[in-house]
């Protein structure tokens, strides 16, 4: 089963409607409506709120602010990841940015709830407040900590020396702005109060930290907490941890004693859900007249919250990626008082390797060297800077078959050299690196008295396919028809795992669902053979197939059915794990990473500077792909993320308030349909990496994005001889370079 392309099994209940989102949760009967008022300066103190003529609207059950609300439990630093932390809401007078939660509205009705919001009466004394990164840019401190536990800063050899004698070098800044993940699925929560125990049903990543998380700002035993989310309408981040929705939702239905429902909308997800921070990066490579790197330097400076520090691993990427004796990375944090950063898909790579591999491309440039060759001039033996050797390694290959199967050979030597009519054509590439990561998750594999099999884990589902891959896992486990295999997620009586995120979850849950089937096999194995009832009786178990729901040893053959009705009448049932990478020697022994290469070709209005993608592919080296189908789907997802990165994405904060003034889709464009060409397409090369786990398979649901942009950008260079380094590439930004059209 595994490997095979695999329709979804959860694909018939998304397309009549059946799989229900946080907010379609109807179990607890007729719920009440949650509205946020959200602050409307971005810095200062609630001088006066009154809500008398809000608490006298038709339908208003409460209006909860910092005056009334209950005691809460405060952040604790201690607790290593973020997510899994308190969260407190409407804490104070004091506003830290533009829309923050100063009260809830509770009403029989959502219209109800939202109407009374307008009615809640805030007067503010505003403070001076820190909102354009530009100006404050250069205010910086090193972080506590960078994302995912990796070192603020690395240097290896002399980089001031190795620079200064490289014959050929490269010195720019590029920049990237505040991005968002936005998915389809806003945030949203209902809380159901049930005695002294507390239903939530969320649209979260992480199910075990939603737990934590709300049980420690309530002040609540997490046993008493159940939080509920078999099916998450997207997150890439946003929804690895809680929001003020669920938080408020929580404590308004303690307060009242009824089901309180509370979502986001659109507009509000931009303010109070966070974001990638904007960066500004220095990249500097040095070489050698043959293209051999001599130093590689990222540094890297971006924006934080003041109160709640997040730190993007952006300049990580590059400590593995090429080979030079002399390196060094760095990440400074200038502290504005905008909503915090967060992690949005490929936290660090995405915006990293737009900047590394645009200046790799400028590298190129000046060397009069094909792109593709300079990197595979400056592939490593082993890591470069943790002196490891890499677990499996196939970047050359996916940059060889990547130019061939697109025809890389046609590339324009000479930038703005081929036109079409008033359209410039130009080709881009680059290559791709993301790290795997590996977490501590717990599966339940349960074999029922009628032969079908249940895997239970608090795992969660994006959209991504896990449904699927857990299914094809269990019935290869097994033995068993993948219509006999059942998958129940997203509950937090399940075993406990980090969920969906940072491209583990898929690779987590399917290893532990492999050791646990590992182990129902040899319970029930040691109770065939054992028995002389059975005709497996004195067989080597070790002999043993699993197929069609039978158990073969030889010529002798017994189905699950027959062994769990004589041995386990009420079922059986086994745990499968998987070790947090910290524990696991292979992540310390071995540089454990994803790979690809992008290339893509775009068409330059010669007149207007509008920029039109014709054709992109990539390929992939991931280790073993557990469904070919749900693969390409993520994959060609992040390529086109790319796209929105280099040519669209960008939100653009009012230096007077600190609000996001493109807070809707009108404003804030990504990438549709007209966008995107027919011809894109995203090739995974063979694999299977043993060190990884023991299924050989890597997270793949973020190297898609990693580089992407990088290819569309260096292609928009070549077709016009522009080169932009202020993302995303706008009209304005390339139109006045353009070369003249005669």
């Amino acid at each position: 089963m595994i490997g095979q392309a695999v329709n979804r099994v959860d694909g018939p209940l998304k397309a009549t409607g059946r799989a229900t989102y946080a907010y379609e949760h109807w179990e607890a009967g007729r719920p009440l409506y949650g509205f946020i008022v959200g602050a409307t300066i971005g810095k200062g103190r609630i001088t006066r709120i009154d809500t008398e003529e809000a608490e006298g609207a038709s339908g208003v059950q409460l209006v909860m602010t910092h005056l009334n609300v209950p005691a809460q439990g405060t952040r604790d630093e201690s607790i290593p990841f973020e997510y899994w932390r308190a969260q407190p809401m409407l804490t104070g007078p004091d506003v830290h940015f533009f829309g923050e939660p100063v009260a809830l509205v509770v009403a029989e009705t959502f219209e109800q709830a939202r109407d009374a919001a307008d009615l809640v009466e805030v007067e503010y004394h505003a403070g001076r407040g820190r909102f354009d990164f530009g100006e404050f840019e250069d205010d910086t401190y090193v972080p506590k900590t960078l994302n995912a536990g990796l070192p603020t800063d690395t240097a290896v050899g002399d980089f001031d020396a190795g620079f200064a004698r490289a014959e050929v070098k490269v010195d720019e800044q590029y920049t990237t702005p505040y991005e968002f993940s936005m998915p389809i699925e806003p945030n949203a929560s209902m809380a159901e109060p049930r005695g002294e125990d507390l239903v939530v049903y969320a649209s979260c990543q992480i199910t075990d930290a939603a737990r934590d998380s709300v049980a420690s700002t309530l002040l609540m035993d997490p046993e008493r907490v159940h939080i509920v989310t078999p099916f998450v309408g997207g997150g890439f981040g946003s929804k690895l941890g809680i929001h003020s929705e669920t938080i408020l939702a929580a404590l308004a239905a303690r307060m009242l004693g009824r089901p309180v429902k509370v979502t986001l909308t659109r507009q509000q997800v931009f303010q109070l859900v966070g974001m990638r921070p904007t960066s500004s990066q220095r990249v500097r490579l040095g070489a050698g007249p043959d293209g051999r790197l001599a130093a590689i330097a990222h540094d890297v400076t971006m924006h934080t919250n003041p109160d709640v520090e997040y730190a993007e691993q952006t300049a990580a990427t590059v400590r593995s990626l090429y080979a030079a004796p002399h390196r060094l990375t760095s990440h400074r944090l200038t502290a504005l008082d905008l909503p915090r950063g967060t992690d949005v898909r490929a936290p660090g790579e995405a915006p990293g390797m737009l900047s590394v591999e645009s200046a790799m491309d400028e590298l190129a440039d000046a060397l009069g060297m094909d792109p593709v060759e300079l990197r595979i001039r400056n592939e490593p033996t082993v890591d470069p800077e943790r002196n490891v050797p890499y677990s499996d390694r196939h970047l050359v290959e996916c940059l060889r078959e990547g130019a061939r199967r697109f025809g890389w050979e046609d590339r324009p030597a000479t930038p703005a050299s081929v036109r079409e009519g008033r359209w410039l054509i130009g080709y881009g590439m680059s290559a791709a690196i993301r790290g795997h990561f590996q977490g501590p998750t717990t599966v339940r594999v349960r074999l029922e008295p009628d032969g079908t099999a249940a895997v239970q884990t608090d795992m969660t589902d994006l959209g991504t396919g896990t449904y699927t891959i857990l299914t094809q896992v269990g019935a290869e486990g097994l033995g068993l028809p993948l219509d006999r295999v059942r998958i129940d997620l997203g509950r937090s009586d399940h075993p406990s795992s980090w969920g969906s995120g940072g491209s583990w979850g898929a690779t987590n849950s399917s290893t532990a669902v492999h050791r646990a089937c590992a182990a129902l096999r040899t319970k029930l194995l040691d109770a065939a053979c054992g028995d002389p009832r059975s005709p497996l009786h004195g067989r080597d178990p070790a002999a043993a197939v699993f197929a069609g729901g039978d158990v073969a040893i030889g010529d002798a053959s017994e189905t699950l059915l027959e062994i769990v009705a004589r041995h386990h009448p009420d079922g059986v049932e086994a745990e499968g794990q998987t070790r947090f990478m910290g524990d696991d020697p292979n992540y310390s022994d071995y540089s454990i990473n994803t790979y690809g290469a992008h290339f893509a070709e775009v068409g330059v209005d010669g007149d207007t500077a509008e920029i039109r993608l014709r054709r992109m592919l990539s390929v992939f080296s991931v280790g073993r792909v557990f469904n070919p189908k749900t693969a390409r789907s993520q994959l060609i997802g992040g390529m086109i993320w790319g796209v929105g990165a280099a040519l669209e994405e960008e939100a653009v904060v009012d230096p007077r308030s600190g609000a996001f003034v493109n807070r809707d889709f009108a404003g804030y464009l990504v990438p549709v349909n007209g966008d995107i060409p027919a011809d894109i397409d995203a090739v995974v090369l063979e694999g299977y990496d043993d060190k990884a786990n023991p299924l050989g398979a890597k997270g793949i649901g973020e190297v898609g994005i990693c580089g992407s942009g990088a290819a569309v950008a260096n292609a928009v260079f070549n077709a016009t001889g522009v080169r932009v380094r202020d993302f995303p590439i706008t009209l304005e930004k390339l139109l006045p370079g353009l070369p003249a059209m005669v």
